[in-house]
């Protein structure tokens, strides 16, 4: 069977089965998949991967066994949130990160005691109506962001990236080179150049240059900028899933309902658990090596805490 035909005709059972393989087989086994939080290893976790619920209650379950917000962010300080706006298209395509969780991360900022929390992208379509459409902005200022724009070279200034191999220089946005917290909040997705847009890609959204990472080997670049700033925690969001025609999507019929996110400081975990949740091995996707290899991150979930949450 064709992939293709896989998606048109086997949407129920693929859930199942990747499903099962972030919650089940690559954490221990399919018996764990509903398995308390008290039959999890000791804390602190790694890594928290929830399925089952809406994006507000799925966060504010995983993050509470991550400490709470307050573990994070502290009194005073300047947040960035930094979700994928790239396209203009609406919540159930799935181009962009769900415009209900980010709400949800402002909100718990904020309630921690952060003095500004502020929201951004350098989007690919024109970026007033990413805004608008994906119903980000809406729901960001109504939780009480800072909504900023992302899409004139001004808001960038140039760093080195010292560990970079392909990638030796950028131009990065003023807000995640300024802030005190960087919460990096993906969209999983399938992307027709990186194979995968999960964290590590979704970092493309705060330089201002990216096609020449397109031009010079993507993926050791994506590897490369993951050394230079490291996000202070990775929230993915696999509520909706886009399975094919990505990064942008066609329509609704590119979807598949997963309801699942995952959350962790380290980038290169929570892609390699995104990409097992979407069906792929981390080891096949060139970008999460590489990194791993650069000493950012591990993929290799045996050997992380986790704490799987079934609601």
């Amino acid at each position: 069977m064709k992939r293709r035909d896989f998606f048109k005709s086997g949407f129920s059972a693929g859930i199942a089965a990747s499903s099962a393989m972030v919650f089940g087989t690559a954490f221990g086994g399919i018996e764990k998949l509903f398995a308390f939080p008290g039959n999890n290893p000791e804390l602190p976790y790694d890594l928290v991967a929830v399925m089952n619920g809406e994006p507000e209650i799925m966060f504010d379950k995983a993050i509470e066994t991550l400490g709470g917000m307050k573990a994070f962010v502290k009194p005073g300080q300047k947040v960035v949130v930094k979700p994928n706006i790239g396209w203009d298209v609406s919540p159930e395509r799935a181009g962009n990160t769900n415009p209900k969780l980010i709400k949800r991360i402002i909100e718990q900022c904020l309630n921690a005691g952060a003095k500004d929390v502020y929201v951004f992208d350098n989007t690919c379509d024109e970026w007033s109506k990413c805004y608008k459409t994906s119903e980000i902005e809406e729901q960001a200022k109504a939780a009480g962001a800072k909504v900023v724009p992302g899409h004139a070279e001004s808001y960038y200034r140039e760093v080195e990236i010292k560990n970079g191999i392909s990638l030796k220089k950028a131009k990065v946005h003023e807000l995640i080179l300024d802030s005190d917290v960087f919460i990096n909040v993906p969209v999983l997705k399938h992307h027709s150049s990186a194979e995968l847009s999960m964290a590590m890609k979704n970092m493309m959204g705060v330089v201002w240059d990216r096609m020449y990472w397109h031009r010079h080997n993507l993926h050791q670049c994506i590897a490369d900028f993951a050394t230079f700033r490291k996000p202070d925690l990775n929230v993915i969001d696999a509520y909706r899933v886009m399975m094919k025609n990505g990064p942008r999507g066609v329509s609704v019929n590119d979807v598949v309902l997963y309801k699942t996110q995952i959350l962790s400081a380290d980038i290169v975990a929570v892609d390699a658990a995104a990409a097992k949740v979407f069906g792929s091995e981390p080891s096949d996707i060139s970008y999460i090596v590489k990194a791993s290899e650069l000493g950012v991150g591990t993929y290799n979930l045996d050997n992380l805490k986790i704490n799987r949450i079934k609601l």
